[in-house]
C-alpha cells in the first residue's frame, strides 16, 4: 500500500500558518533590497565630487618641439607601414633570410 503523507507544516501551529518560504523569495523583501540598493547608490553619487579639468596655460602650452611632432608623427607611421614593414617581411623569406641572418624567433 501507498501511504498519504500528510500536508502539515513542520513547525507551524494553527490554522493561520503560512508555508515557509525560501530566503529571499518574499515579494516584498525583493522590493526592500531594491529600495535599499537605489539608497545607497543614490548616496554614492550625491557625494561623488565633481571632477574639474586643468585650466588652459597659454605660456606652458604650444612647445615647439609638440608642435614638430604633429608634422613627423605621421611621416614616421607611413614610412613604417609603406617601406619598413614590406623590407621586414621580405627579409624574413628565403633567400633573403640566409642573406641577412633573419632567425625565426
Amino acid at each position: 500500500m501507498v501511504e498519504k503523507r500528510s500536508r502539515t507544516l513542520v513547525g507551524c501551529v494553527g490554522a493561520d500558518a503560512q508555508p515557509m518560504r525560501k530566503k529571499g523569495t518574499d515579494p516584498m523583501d525583493r522590493v526592500r533590497r531594491s529600495l535599499l540598493a537605489g539608497a545607497v547608490a543614490l548616496v554614492l553619487l550625491a557625494g561623488a565630487a565633481p571632477a574639474g579639468a586643468d585650466e588652459y596655460d597659454p605660456k606652458r602650452a604650444g612647445h615647439p618641439l609638440r608642435i614638430v611632432a604633429y608634422v613627423v608623427h605621421p611621416v614616421g607611421v607611413a614610412i613604417d607601414y609603406l617601406i619598413l614593414r614590406p623590407a621586414h617581411w621580405i627579409g624574413s623569406h628565403e633567400p633573403f633570410k640566409t642573406i641577412f641572418g633573419h632567425e625565426d624567433d
